[in-house]
């Protein structure tokens, strides 16, 4: 009986990774925003999203980049659709006095209306939100540690109403919610002043 269910889940993997699309910015131009994406923020201040080079980039030479100070600064795929799927990344918080955030979004309408999960180093912490007219509302965290200056990997798979957040490979929070139920953008996320880098970007459909 094995046999059938592992073959189901091989199967099952395989067309999820048939499908899954990987940024890493590197054949891109350092010193601007990536095209294609919309580089902005909700809320107030003033969002700085640019590609650099990183010598510590888990895929080199480049990395995106937030180095400005925003509310929430939010980069979003222009290009992308997804319901049902997951959006991963790799981040690095490096600084930040109020916060050292990194986070993904997902079903996306705009820059003020979408779900958020995200990893801070300052509080030691992973959180899912939602985002609604550009306000945003905790809706469960786990504490979890997130060192500074290393690079972690943070993912969501979502289906239907259900929400499954791991970083590093571990589960951090489940959630069902039907704020946003129809396909939407996928993109990063970060608070205030931190500065944060972000590579291979991946998502797809499920």
């Amino acid at each position: 009986m094995k046999t059938p269910a592992a073959v189901v889940f091989t199967t099952a993997v395989l067309a999820s990774a048939a499908v899954a699309q990987t940024v890493n910015f590197d054949n891109l131009n350092t010193g601007a925003p990536p095209p294609g994406w919309t580089a902005t923020k909700t809320g107030k201040g003033e969002a700085k999203w640019t590609i650099e080079k990183d010598d510590t980039a888990p895929s080199k030479p480049n990395v995106l980049k937030q180095s400005g100070q925003a509310t929430y600064p939010v980069c979003i795929k222009d290009d992308t659709s997804v319901k049902d799927g997951f959006v991963e990344v790799k981040f690095k918080p490096i600084s930040g006095k109020e916060d050292q955030a990194g986070g993904v979004i997902w079903r996306a309408k705009d820059s003020n209306n979408y779900y958020i999960a995200r990893a801070n180093a300052l509080e030691g912490n992973v959180t899912i939100y939602d985002t609604v007219n550009g306000r945003r509302t905790e809706r469960k965290r786990t504490k979890m540690k997130v060192a500074t200056n290393q690079w972690h990997t943070l993912r969501v798979d979502f289906q239907g109403k259900h929400f499954t957040v791991t970083l590093d490979g571990n589960i951090a929070v489940e959630w069902d919610d039907e704020t946003f139920k129809d396909a939407g953008k996928v993109g990063v996320w970060t608070k205030a002043d931190s500065v944060t880098l972000f590579d291979d970007f991946t998502y797809g459909a499920q």
